[in-house]
């Protein structure tokens, strides 16, 4: 049977009856004015909810995912402010209709049934998604998160704390302001949530203020799984560093309570706090979930007897705020405004094309404020005994760690963070001396958790930081790579380009280390990084332009908001040496800090005819060595290093190549390389000849076969003969 037809014929029984729960009211701090609006705030959204399955049954709304029985929540939407950031479940319709209502904003009716019917006018995703979320209320869009929201929001508090007193340009986030996530109780078991309390935990433990409400709402059941009783206050009620509330968010009344003491003693204190709400689910999960297919038609019943809807109508009427009709007048008239308005909203035009939808994936650039840069005393006194060398050729790392100090230096917003990254000057001493010369609140020493170290960098950039989180080992990111793909780069997209989250992600990356660390410390696959849309990925070979390429990326965060990856070849970090021992012959100068290296551009070696060696770091640096071997066998070759991998510089790369054969040489597996998209490129350009050399489709091994799956100097020159043989 239609299970949201009986709740609502139930609703209406049992309030013209007097039927409700059993159980008393109090009022706490709620007028009858106060307690009508957060009554309406629930019936809306529960009206919403029914409007949408309306919807998709005429063809004219989409997928949904429903608040009702989540109806609780706008207890929370009444004790924050509205300059709170919160990152929401996506059952939480009633807290942002009761936030909007605290802000004065009266058209989330309108704005909600846009969202459900994709329409292009939808003011939050364009018309891309069903989401919450609206830039003015300070909500960020959520699609149909689990928990990968969490540790972003332990990210945008830890923000609130830096800001006080290192406050960026574009800060949004109040100096006294909290942030507010929030999620069911199935999701409390995903890994990413047990992360982000964690996070939130060991940082309040030690001292650190971490303005944060987590806020459960239990509905006792994730899909068809159901949660053991007692479970979440069981795991949650004595977590060292965080402060347990709960709550039965059936009752408006009592949530209120709840919620505000909960928000204040956060908003006090400085610490991170746990919201317990009891709640139910009403309908199933989502869309054309069954629920009676998997439970027994007396829980659901009972369920359903225990409908928030009737505890506030309980509350109004026992404590003499409104009459039964009145109650009930406002759930008939709102479910009718909500129809009448729907048929309206269906009628708004929709995204029709590629370029229409993809048009948000690339967030607007922003105007920055434009600085003269630090005098040369100032950069004396922080380079401090590095200035004496800073004239003479040195190696990767090295040119590196001076470009991240002239950054941190010219931009007070920049931070670093990240395993090791602070006292220690991370595993490859790539950032050495930056925690003594600027300090634990802009060098960051995280803890083990990638997904930790990104959901903080994708708060603090929320809140107008310039995040640059490493990632200690590129193997190492796919514990954590949702944040990047489900978090990161879509936050443009599904907000129509009103948030972003900029970065320069960090990665020490590749093969070819000598007998260190096998494939977990020599991954050579960055196919999980190359298909996601919006991401740009930069891979230096040498320190000059590992250096120019860094500000770039700085740069393209900073003012273009992106999410930026630099991936740092191990290998050549302490290259030195080119063709004999001792020639010096990798080693670069230090460039001047306004030297930078731009998208659309790549390095070109060599003025040879017959062919063009494509390439990138590592095979950068064997593909140069092969250039003297085919030069010594008569073959006159020209090497180009892309730089940048996504997006491809493919005008640069055309030029570069010219009429030449082509030599693909790409360091990562054949199976999802940069060379599957290389070969393709050439292919529809029409070039005449071209072959590729990659590394075989295995793991990278530890000792004397480091190399043995991966391209090799020697193998170059046999590809290369091969294909002008040909």
């Amino acid at each position: 049977m239609d299970r949201v037809a009986i709740v609502h014929d139930n609703f209406l029984r049992r309030v013209a009856a007097g039927d409700f729960p059993a159980g008393d009211t109090e009022t706490g701090e709620l007028d009858a004015n106060t307690a009508l609006g957060l009554y309406r705030a629930q019936v809306l959204s529960r009206a919403l909810d029914v409007q949408s399955r309306v919807m998709q049954k005429a063809g004219q709304g989409f997928y949904t995912i429903g608040s009702s029985g989540h109806e609780g929540m706008a207890a929370l939407g009444h004790a924050l402010r509205v300059d709170d950031i919160a990152f929401l479940h996506y059952r939480d319709a009633a807290f942002q209709i009761a936030r909007a209502a605290k802000a004065g904003q009266a058209d989330m009716m309108r704005d909600m049934l846009l969202s459900f019917a994709c329409s292009v006018e939808d003011p939050t995703s364009g018309g891309r998604h069903k989401v919450l979320g609206s830039r003015p209320l300070m909500i960020p869009p959520q699609t149909s998160t689990i928990a990968s929201h969490l540790p972003k929001a332990v990210g945008a508090a830890h923000s609130i704390t830096l800001a006080r007193r290192n406050c960026p340009e574009y800060a949004i986030l109040a100096r006294d302001g909290i942030a507010m996530c929030s999620f069911g109780d199935a999701s409390l078991n995903h890994s990413t949530a047990q992360g982000a309390i964690n996070a939130a935990g060991w940082t309040a433990v030690q001292g650190v203020p971490l303005p944060l409400l987590f806020v459960c709402e239990d509905n006792g059941i994730g899909i068809s799984t159901k949660t053991p009783t007692g479970w979440v206050k069981a795991t949650m009620s004595a977590r060292p560093g965080i402060k347990y509330f709960e709550a039965d968010g059936l009752d408006i009344f009592a949530a209120v309570q709840a919620a505000q003491a909960a928000a204040d003693w956060v908003r006090t204190h400085r610490k991170p706090a746990f919201l317990h709400l009891r709640t139910v689910r009403l309908y199933g999960h989502a869309g054309p979930d069954v629920v009676t297919s998997y439970l027994p038609r007396s829980e659901v019943e009972a369920d359903e007897a225990h409908d928030p809807l009737l505890y506030s109508a309980r509350g109004l009427v026992t404590l003499g705020m409104a009459t039964k009709e009145q109650a009930l007048a406002v759930y008939v008239d709102t479910l009718k405004q909500v129809a009448d308005t729907s048929e309206e909203m269906v009628q708004t035009p929709r995204l029709q094309n590629a370029a229409e939808v993809m048009a948000s994936l690339i967030p607007p650039k922003r105007r920055v404020a434009a600085g003269n840069g630090p005098s040369a005393e100032q950069r004396a006194a922080v380079f401090g005994s590095d200035m004496a060398q800073i004239e003479q050729p040195q190696p990767m790392s090295r040119l590196i760690n001076w470009a991240l100090h002239d950054l941190m230096l010219e931009h007070p917003e920049t931070l670093l963070m990240g395993e090791d990254v602070g006292r220690k000057g991370g595993n490859y001493g790539v950032t050495q001396k930056l925690h003594a010369r600027f300090g634990p609140a802009r060098v960051i020493d995280t803890l083990l958790d990638e997904q930790s170290i990104l959901g903080l960098a994708i708060g603090l950039g929320h809140n107008g930081f310039v995040p640059m989180p490493e990632i200690q080992f590129l193997a190492y990111l796919h514990n954590a790579e949702d944040q990047l793909r489900g978090e990161a780069a879509t936050l443009p997209f599904f907000s129509n380009g009103q948030w972003s989250n900029p970065m320069v992600v960090r990665i020490s990356a590749l093969g070819y280390q000598k007998g260190f660390g096998g494939h977990f410390h020599n991954d050579n696959s960055l196919a999980v990084l190359r298909d996601i849309p919006g991401l740009i990925i930069a891979c230096p070979s040498t320190g000059d332009e590992a250096a120019c390429m860094l500000r770039e990326c700085h740069r393209l965060a900073r003012e273009e908001q992106r999410v930026v990856i630099f991936v740092e070849p191990i290998a050549l970090y302490p290259m030195r040496d080119l063709l004999d021992a001792g020639d010096g012959g990798w080693m670069r100068h230090y460039p001047s800090p306004d030297q930078r290296i731009g998208l659309d551009s790549v390095g070109v070696h060599g003025a040879g005819k017959e062919l063009a060696i494509v390439t990138y770091g590592n095979g950068h640096f064997l593909s140069r060595q092969a250039q003297q071997d085919l030069a010594v066998l008569g073959i006159a070759a020209r090497v180009i290093d892309l730089r940048w991998l996504a997006p491809l510089p493919e005008a640069a790369l055309f030029e570069a190549i010219g009429e030449r054969s082509v030599l693909i040489v790409d360091e990562c597996r054949r199976t999802g390389g940069q060379a599957e998209a290389l070969m393709a490129l050439m292919a529809e350009a029409g070039v005449a000849k071209f072959a590729r050399l990659t590394a075989e489709d295995s793991f990278v091994a530890t000792g004397p076969a480091y190399g043995a799956t991966l391209p090799s100097r020697q193998g170059i020159v046999s590809a290369a003969q091969a294909l002008l043989a040909r």
